[in-house]
């Protein structure tokens, strides 16, 4: 019986325990921006959908609803005389959902604390570091950066619940960023991997461990004047698969998004970004549509 029910909860799990982070669609993600700048975030994000669990798993007919905040800071500097900063991320987040769960109807709302996010990105090619005056000046062409973020296990966890916010593990991704502008276009490249820590105090004392997820996120973008851009975006990640009790699970991701984002400034310190994005395949996992606004202050 715990095998049975850690195979049919670990979609969902892993699913809420990453839902800030694992499969956002984030173009300008290695842009070049001024240094010595400190900005804050406020978000809010709804993604409304259905699981696809894999097949051997007791849970069947998942719908999920996950509402949640985010608040966060950025700090720009100078290393090694081109532009980087580090994020800081933390949220709660409210789910309800239903599902036929070894053959009966099941139900329930939670609102939990989720693990927060630290992440280092170096733009080390291509951006040079310099200050917000000497910045206005300057053409952006091709820049290459790399980033390192790690998802700390602090959130809202508990081994006598099913389903948690946190995941009671740590995640770590790296990636490798490209970006090109001419003109008013610029198109952005992006490949990552998530390497997981195991979980050895799941549901009933189960262990779970998962192999490693890769992405890759593309994003075609229009600047559009005053500050002002339009970005189409597109990912594709695949891997991912669990182990319950060391035996191994039929649970591989191979799972692609579509979406579009906006962003505008309305203050020279304020800016409002507009997001929604959609699941166009999903061998596992969700198949969600999100939507959600985040607004960016800079000190």
């Amino acid at each position: 019986m715990r095998l049975t029910i850690a195979t049919g909860c670990v979609v969902f799990q892993l699913l809420l325990a990453g839902y800030a982070s694992s499969q956002a669609l984030e173009p300008r993600s290695f842009n070049n921006i001024p240094v010595g700048e400190t900005f804050l975030l406020v978000g809010l994000g709804r993604s409304d959908g259905d699981l696809s669990p894999s097949p051997s798993s007791p849970l069947q007919d998942a719908e999920l609803t996950i509402d949640v905040g985010l608040v966060g800071v950025s700090h720009t500097f100078a290393l090694a005389g081109s532009s980087s900063k580090v994020d800081f991320v933390a949220g709660r987040t409210c789910y309800e959902g239903s599902a036929i769960f070894m053959g009966e109807f099941a139900e329930g709302r939670r609102c939990d604390y989720t693990d927060p996010n630290l992440k280092l990105t170096w733009n080390f090619y291509g951006a040079p570091a310099m200050g917000l005056e000497e910045f206005g000046g300057w053409q952006q062409g091709l820049v290459v950066g790399a980033s390192v973020a790690a998802q700390l296990p602090w959130g809202s966890y508990s081994s006598e619940q099913l389903i948690n916010a946190g995941a009671n593990r740590w995640k770590v991704t790296p990636a490798l960023g490209v970006t090109w502008r001419t003109g008013r276009w610029q198109w952005e490249l992006k490949g990552q991997v998530s390497v997981f820590e195991e979980n050895d105090d799941f549901f009933n004392g189960n262990t779970i461990e998962q192999d490693p997820l890769y992405q890759v996120s593309g994003h075609l973008i229009r600047l559009l004047g005053k500050g002002r851009w339009v970005s189409l975006d597109a990912n594709y990640f695949a891997g991912g698969r669990t182990d319950a009790n060391g035996e191994r699970q039929d649970d591989r991701q191979e799972n692609s998004r579509l979406g579009i984002t906006f962003s505008m400034p309305f203050t020279r310190h304020q800016s409002l970004k507009l997001y929604a994005s959609r699941g166009v395949l999903t061998r596992i996992g969700n198949e969600f549509d999100t939507f959600g606004v985040g607004w960016v202050y800079r000190l």
